[in-house]
């Protein structure tokens, strides 16, 4: 009889686990979570407790023996576990707001996986991310790291080229969320759709998509860029789009394509919005301290509906579905990010990717779609070095790496602009960013 499984969720504080907690109650007949380690660090103390007890309450009133631990000791949590979880925010969302601010005060994108944004929320995850594979290499080399810290993608790239740990999967909520939205464009139940993607994180095409295995793609193509479709596409890909564009491009979009496509459109709305409501990650502030009062009732043991409005849909079904498939050997398909191992001709085979794969108890097996379509190859291409010298960065502190990433990324419109920005926001960020400053200093 195999013992019960241990967890260790690494940003357990995060308003998210919630999500992840329900879909291991609901999954518990096929993954018998035994052990439950919430860890997260001082400062998220507080959150933890509130999160913590409400993940108690919800474990109890399903009736499932799991054991939740609630603890600020990494290494505790890491011993003898069978699959870690990371869901933290280096800086927490004040970092995420000065991502998005002062891009903005240069007329630049300021977004968290995306241009500057996304530059910077990589060089303070990464070491971080890396330290945390340490720990695992010597506390449990067995487990499986199922990463949903934001950039997914990058954060996976630095893992499969900085440290031993092979058994890594990037997951991410887009394709997930893609999925569900072109089956109800469809009207028909999410079990019968399948896409099959390829790209990188915040970065990845439908090639294709199938109704019980019949291709289906031009028609959802027609439905998408149709303006008066069903305002759920808001949250997808199509609404707002040229239709001649999208229907040349003959791909189905992600949501984050718009920073590219419509770069002057998103940096407009965005000022606006920075003005109005303030940044996203001054939005998702409030709705926080909404949710953890929430959380803080001692008769709530439910996930409850404002969770959604966090950007969090679908998570613990993408979350928990995945770790469920490893341990049961399902072979099923699900988008994931792993390395490439040739299945994107266009991209090397040493590079993480977002791609479909068969889940296997040995983890994804990406499957081959060879080529991307000439229209989309050279973006993904600029993007995946853009996360490359990121990483580099990251790892060595280097700042002249730091700004040949910057100036790389397609969102930066110029070397002068790219080191006004990375200067700013080197200094905005320093106590998360030892690794150039303590060079400096030296």
């Amino acid at each position: 009889m195999k013992k019960g499984i241990k967890i260790a969720t690494i940003g357990g504080g995060s308003s998210y686990t919630p999500e992840l907690v329900e879909g291991f109650i609901k999954r518990y007949e096929e993954f018998p979570v035994s052990e439950l380690w919430l860890v997260d660090i001082e400062a998220g103390k507080e959150k933890l407790e509130i999160v913590g007890n409400l993940a108690k309450r919800m474990i109890e009133k399903a009736g499932v023996p799991i054991e939740v631990n609630l603890t600020l000791d990494r290494r505790a949590a890491l011993k003898n576990a069978d699959f870690v979880t990371t869901q933290f925010r280096v800086g927490f969302l004040d970092a995420r707001a000065k991502d998005e601010r002062i891009p903005l005060k240069y007329g630049v994108l300021g977004q968290e996986t995306n241009g500057p944004g996304g530059l910077f929320k990589g060089l303070r995850t990464i070491p971080v991310i890396l330290d945390i594979c340490r720990d695992m290499e010597e506390l449990c080399p067995n487990a499986w790291l199922i990463n949903f810290t934001n950039p997914a993608g990058m954060v996976t790239e630095a893992v499969l080229r900085y440290s031993s740990i092979k058994k890594v999967v990037g997951l991410c909520n887009v394709p997930i969320g893609m999925e569900m939205g072109i089956a109800k464009l469809l009207d028909v139940d999410h079990s019968r759709i399948r896409i099959d993607f390829a790209g990188l994180n915040h970065m990845v095409y439908g090639l294709d998509v199938y109704v019980d295995g019949e291709s289906v793609k031009d028609k959802v193509i027609d439905l998408l860029t149709d303006r008066n479709s069903s305002s759920f596409v808001k949250n997808i890909q199509g609404l707002g789009w040229e239709p001649g564009f999208v229907k040349a491009l003959n791909v189905l979009t992600c949501p984050y394509h718009m920073y590219y496509y419509k770069t002057k459109e998103m940096i407009d709305k965005d000022l606006e919005n920075a003005d109005k409501d303030g940044t996203r990650a001054e939005v998702v502030q409030k709705l926080e301290k909404e949710l953890f009062e929430l959380y803080k009732d001692p008769n709530l043991d439910i996930k409850p509906s404002q969770l959604e409005q966090r950007g969090g849909a679908y998570y613990s079904d993408a979350a928990v579905r995945l770790i469920t498939s490893i341990y049961n050997d399902k072979r099923d398909i699900q988008p994931v990010n792993t390395m490439n191992n040739g299945a994107i001709a266009s991209i090397p085979a040493d590079s993480a990717v977002e791609v479909s794969c068969v889940i296997t108890k040995d983890g994804p097996k990406p499957i081959v779609m060879g080529d991307l379509p000439v229209p989309v190859r050279g973006l993904v291409q600029q993007i995946k070095s853009f996360e490359r010298v990121t990483a580099e960065a990251a790892v060595t502190g280097d700042y002249n790496t730091a700004l040949l990433a910057m100036t790389i990324n397609p969102l930066t419109p110029s070397d002068t602009i790219g080191k006004q920005i990375l200067d700013e926001m080197m200094e905005a960020h320093k106590e998360h960013l030892p690794q150039f400053f303590s060079k400096i200093e030296a």
